[in-house]
C-alpha cells in the first residue's frame, strides 16, 4: 500500500507506530531487567481486589492520614 492510498487514520496510525518504534530503539526500556519488589506486587493485587469489589474510591481522609497530613 502506498502513503497516497492511506486514510488519515491509516496514516497516523503508521506515524505514530514509526515514532514509537523509533523511541524504543534510542531509549530503550528503563525498566527492563529490574523485578517489581514483592510489596509493590502486593500493593498491586490489593488494588485489583479493591477495583473488582466495586471500591474504586479512597476518601480524602484516608489519603491524608497514609500520607501523614492532616485534613
Amino acid at each position: 500500500m502506498q502513503v497516497k492510498d492511506m486514510t488519515v487514520e491509516q496514516l497516523r496510525d503508521l506515524i505514530r507506530h514509526t515514532v514509537e518504534q523509533c523511541l524504543e530503539e534510542y531509549l530503550g526500556d528503563p525498566d527492563a531487567g529490574l523485578e517489581v519488589k514483592e510489596e509493590v506486587k502486593l500493593k498491586l493485587l490489593e488494588s485489583m481486589k479493591r477495583k473488582q469489589a466495586g471500591e474504586n474510591r479512597i476518601e480524602p481522609g484516608e489519603v491524608y492520614q497514609k500520607i501523614g497530613i492532616k485534613s
